[in-house]
């Protein structure tokens, strides 16, 4: 018995190095991704999961979604993987299990979508990632008890209705971190620090969506602004900041539909914040001839 189990371990030179399924791990250097076209073909990924007690659920879950053809543009190329190697490092990622596959010590290392709305749109997935460091490009984090999550935002309910009147009035690479003046708008109106950290994130052109984060491809879109359900979170000086909330922005097309709420500075002159309604015009009648 000692024999054969011996030699199934060997034939799959597999050795399970210890799991905590809940532990947060921090990913330091992305470059060093292990680059795997699809982790069902993949025999240690699956003992090693099966080994650490991952429940059958699970495990299949991470073998469905572990494909290259599934990875966001910002992890699809090597290139792209040392561009973003320091973004990388904002993940809220999760240990599946630690493994080897007979060149090293490898981690299975998870990336839940719902926790990681905060990153930047090619960074993010649609569904769950599923990656493979080496053990040295990955550490521990803060556990989940003790990490604070990543804030969606303040609450814009309770924020006055805009239209934006002129699309090509926004400033799309604002630094609203460098503006002392709004950012005392913002404490002053009671944003937390992580709902502020939240908005100036979300206001760079970057982190906007896929069909608006470059000039290029925004421009020709530049009339679709008009159609968002905007609101007004701050305004100071000859500028507006407004919120466009992903909740009343869903049918917006494809491209410009927000999956987490953003925020755009808009000169204030060019922008009316107040939704107002539009007073019709009564006609008067010509005067009949008796």
């Amino acid at each position: 018995m000692r024999s054969s189990r011996s030699l199934l371990l060997f034939s799959t030179t597999f050795v399970v190095l210890g799991c905590m399924a809940q532990d947060a791990v921090r990913i330091t250097d992305l470059a060093q991704m292990v680059r795997k076209p699809d982790l069902a073909q993949d025999r240690a990924v699956r003992s090693g999961m099966q080994a650490a007690g991952v429940d059958n659920a699970r495990i299949e879950l991470a073998l469905h979604n572990g494909k290259a053809s599934q990875l966001p543009i910002g992890l699809s190329t090597d290139s792209a993987l040392s561009v973003n190697a320091e973004l990388a490092q904002n993940y809220r990622a999760h240990r599946i299990c630690s493994y080897s596959d007979g060149t090293g010590s490898q981690v299975l290392v998870q990336v839940l979508v719902e926790e990681n709305h905060h990153m930047p749109n090619e960074l993010r997935s649609k569904q769950d990632l599923y990656l493979v460091f080496p053990e040295a490009a990955v550490e521990m984090n803060l556990t989940d008890a003790r990490r604070p999550k990543a804030s969606p935002g303040p609450n814009w309910e309770r924020m006055k209705p805009a239209k934006i009147l002129v699309p090509d009035g926004v400033y799309a690479t604002y630094d609203l971190a460098g503006d002392s003046l709004i950012m005392q708008e913002m404490m002053n109106a009671g944003l937390s620090t992580a709902e502020i950290d939240a908005v100036v994130f979300r206001c760079h052109e970057r982190n906007w969506p896929s069909g608006i984060d470059e000039f290029n491809e925004r421009y020709p879109r530049l009339k679709e602004f008009k159609k968002y359900k905007a609101f007004e979170v701050a305004n100071w000086d000859d500028k507006v900041l407004l919120a466009i909330p992903s909740a009343v922005n869903k049918r917006m097309p494809t491209g410009t539909r927000p999956a987490v709420d953003i925020y755009m500075v808009y000169t204030q002159e060019l922008e009316v914040s107040k939704k107002a309604k539009k007073q019709k015009k009564v006609k008067r009648r010509k005067p009949r001839r008796r």
